[in-house]
């Protein structure tokens, strides 16, 4: 069955950076797009960031855009955000997602704090 792993979350200081992963497996990664979305304490779940299949393009929340980056390498069936200048309002549980045949599929979440 899909199984998607996040890991890399911790507590971080304002202005330094984080790398999630997130391993992949049940499924033919390569061939679908992958997503990244966090959810704030008492917010909605939010799209962060995704990276396609095919050309592998990307975009980005506003929030984010120019200081996270999801790239994904497909030999390993891993898919990474890359969080740069980090800031309080980043905190979050963020999730890795994918829809393979109709299904949303989740990961259980990996926390990211940032606080001085």
């Amino acid at each position: 069955q899909v199984q998607l792993v996040e890991s890399g979350g911790g507590l971080v200081q304002p202005g330094r950076s984080l790398r999630l992963s997130c391993a992949a497996s049940g499924f033919t990664f390569r061939l679908y797009t992958m997503s990244w979305y966090r959810q704030a304490p008492g917010k909605e779940r939010e799209l962060v960031g995704r990276i396609t299949n095919t050309n592998r393009s990307t975009d980005y929340a506003d929030s984010v855009k120019g200081r996270f980056t999801v790239s994904r390498d497909n030999a390993k069936n891993t898919v990474y955000l890359q969080m740069n200048s980090l800031k309080p309002e980043d905190t979050a549980v963020y999730f890795c997602y994918t829809r393979y045949y109709s299904n949303d599929y989740w990961g259980q979440g990996t926390q990211v704090t940032v606080s001085s």
